[in-house]
């Protein structure tokens, strides 16, 4: 996998550990998504940088696309179950 090219990107390391947790990955039920790691990558350009959606570079997907999946996640509680998978992984630091 690519370095990241911007401060805020996940390591390979940190993307070892989410990866398994995210829904659309490959063998998981339901449709398998384009890029979850740009995804990832895109939100946390976001909560880093405090800028507006409207903000997010191209590079990281349409902003459109990017804060609708962002706001499924949230209500469907994702995001928790991720916070919480990675606060009881003794391999997450």
């Amino acid at each position: 996998m690519e370095r990241p090219h911007r401060r805020h990107d996940i390591s390979d390391r940190v993307w070892a550990l989410l990866e398994p947790l995210l829904p659309g990955r490959a063998g998981s039920w339901g449709g398998r998504v384009q890029d979850n790691r740009r995804f990832i990558n895109g939100v946390f350009w976001i909560l880093c940088t405090v800028a507006p959606w409207r903000d997010l570079p191209p590079d990281y997907g349409d902003r459109k696309n990017t804060h609708r999946r962002f706001c499924r996640w949230s209500d469907k509680g994702i995001w928790e179950a991720i916070l919480e998978n990675l606060i009881n992984n003794p391999d997450f630091e």
